[in-house]
């Protein structure tokens, strides 16, 4: 059983990069006793428990040179043969300077794996390494892999196991180098190539300055479709459906119920200037349809062909390896970007795929996230219709404030939480476009869910509200909460209501906040805390599905005081 894993290589051939892959965020730095040289050790999870993984010094060989190299030979010799496995990382593409030490390795029988790492850039120049025969002609398990994409590590990690010492006769300086010489020749072909335009945007995509301004224009571009989209979905399909043709139907209904009565405010609603509103009535048949297929569905269709696109491209796994310093310091990997995005349609399926991440701590930091800060596509189309008609800068100010959140209250938890995050491994895909029979089902899938999932809570949330309103429940939740929401965020008494209703349906609370005649500031700080308060009942249930009563009490309390906290803000300061 392996119990340490060793990282050496030659200077500057992606180590580090390796390092963090295999071992995840938490990582302990120190010094080598008397010396000014950073030893970094971490933790490899696997399924028969935790190795320890120390990246020793970079070192050109094992006849030191440098204080750096003598640290490095000296963990090496102190470590137990039988449990230690040596991973020996090769830049591939200088084969030749890097083989020196990989010799040294195997001639002094220690159980090597070697990592051919920055394979993607061989390709690039037109060099071809044959593996198999360089795994042959060595005696010893060899894995090409390109560590700042992820590709090759999860093999890596398989084989680690066998690790071993390899049949090595001791070579003399000159003769180590003669067969240095013979094995490239054996393994290695040049060839002339030039970049397709595939991999230029390949490798743009993952680049530190180029990826950003990509990953700019790819997000900017996604949402303004997403806008478009919706938007023409709503204005030519589903407004006409539900004005030209359904909503007769419903003024014959409220003609025959005789336009009172608890049955017509239940199914109905209330009357608005004599007319149905499908916007203000909250009626089973009239706001609840209306908020689900003719406001939302528009936009969680074009959302969701998006995502799909994306993911199916393959530009999604390429934006989770950019972002995964930056989510790193949030205590999460880069691939949590994905439940983030699907967040961003809906809070549920956000919260469902947390599960790819694989501690406790994790989940939980994802979990609270995404229901505090990020806000869902519903949210979002009723937050540019309240804000929309005053200024760019109210709708933009809502997502700023979202972001501020996001990253402020990441980092905080990060600090503050106990526990280990491991690594999530990613393989990237190249770029390809999916076929759109595919592309079709997983869009359909995705919808046909959605529909499952919210179009029971709309109902019942709205027959609720109707129940609460009718019977005037709500004037004793509006008496208990008031001060708070006057005093406080500077709203209106009557915005209790749309708040409290938030925690069964988002999009619903928006749509109550309408007809209140608010101003712009306080339409602002009430749909900012909408955003950020409790998510709506599903995603209340599935947070508690998924982490647990205890868990969920923490994420609760900690979005009550951020509300708290931004709402008097956004009154007395920025807003003032």
């Amino acid at each position: 059983m392996i119990k340490k894993i060793f990282l050496l290589g030659n200077p500057n051939v992606g180590k580090s990069v390796v390092f963090s892959r295999l071992t995840g965020v938490q990582v302990i730095s120190s010094n080598y006793p008397g010396t000014t040289v950073e030893i970094s050790k971490g933790y490899l999870k696997t399924e028969e428990g935790k190795i320890e993984v120390i990246d020793l010094p970079g070192a050109y060989s094992l006849e030191p040179t440098s204080r750096a190299e003598e640290v490095a030979v000296t963990f090496l010799k102190d470590g137990p043969m039988d449990e230690m496995a040596v991973i020996n990382i090769v830049d591939a593409t200088s084969l030749e300077r890097n083989l020196f030490l990989t010799l040294q390795l195997i001639e002094q029988g220690y159980p090597v794996i070697i990592c051919l790492n920055m394979c993607d850039d061989t390709t690039h120049r037109g060099i071809h390494i044959d593996t198999q025969n360089l795994e042959k002609i060595l005696g010893v398990p060899v894995i090409s892999t390109c560590a700042v994409t992820g590709a090759g590590i999860k093999l890596l990690i398989k084989r680690i196991e066998e690790a071993k010492p390899a049949q090595g006769n001791q070579l003399t300086h000159e003769a180590r180098w003669q067969e240095i010489g013979r094995i490239v020749e054996a393994v290695q072909q040049l060839t002339h190539r030039h970049h397709t335009l595939r991999e230029i945007l390949e490798d743009a995509s993952v680049r530190p300055l180029s990826g950003l301004m990509i990953a700019a224009a790819v997000i900017f571009t996604s949402f303004k479709i997403v806008r478009f989209v919706g938007e023409a979905l709503i204005n030519r399909i589903f407004d006409p459906v539900f004005l030209n043709l359904y909503q007769p139907l419903l003024e014959r209904l409220s003609q025959a119920l005789g336009h009172q009565g608890f049955t017509h405010h239940l199914l109905i609603g209330e009357l608005i200037n004599g007319k149905i509103d499908f916007k203000q009535s909250l009626g089973l048949l009239t706001t609840a349809p209306y908020i689900e297929f003719a406001m939302v569905l528009p936009y969680i269709i074009s959302f969701y062909l998006i995502l799909s696109l994306l993911e199916d491209i393959g530009y999604l796994p390429r934006l989770a390896i950019l972002l995964d310093n930056l989510l790193h310091r949030l205590g999460l990997h880069g691939f949590a970007i994905i439940p983030v995005l699907l967040g961003f349609g809906c809070n549920v399926p956000g919260i469902l795929a947390t599960r790819v991440l694989e501690s406790k701590r994790e989940r939980f930091i994802a979990c609270t996230l995404i229901s505090i800060g990020v806000p869902c596509v519903p949210l979002q189309a009723m937050v540019f219709g309240l804000l929309g008609k005053f200024s760019g800068f109210y709708v933009g100010g809502v997502y700023l404030v979202l972001f501020s959140i996001l990253i402020s209250l990441g980092l905080i938890l990060n600090r503050i939480l106990k526990g280990y995050s491991p690594e999530f491994l990613l393989e990237i895909p190249p770029y390809r476009f999916p076929p759109l029979t595919v592309l079709g089902k997983k869009l359909f899938f995705r919808i046909k869910g959605f529909l499952i999932e919210a179009v029971p809570i709309v109902l019942l949330g709205v027959l609720i509200i109707n129940i609460l309103m009718f019977f005037r429940l709500f004037d004793f939740i509006t008496a208990i909460f008031a001060p708070v929401i006057q005093d406080l965020f500077g709203l209106p008494k009557e915005a209790v209501v749309a708040l409290v209703i938030g925690f069964l349906r988002k999009d619903v609370a928006v749509g109550m906040l309408m007809p209140l005649g608010l101003s712009a500031k306080q339409l602002f700080i009430a749909a900012t805390l909408l955003a950020i308060s409790f998510p709506c009942i599903a995603t209340f249930a599935v947070l508690l599905k998924e982490l647990g009563l205890k868990d969920l009490i923490k994420s609760t309390l900690i979005m009550i005081v951020i509300s708290i906290i931004v709402g008097t803000i956004l009154n007395f300061g920025i807003l003032h």
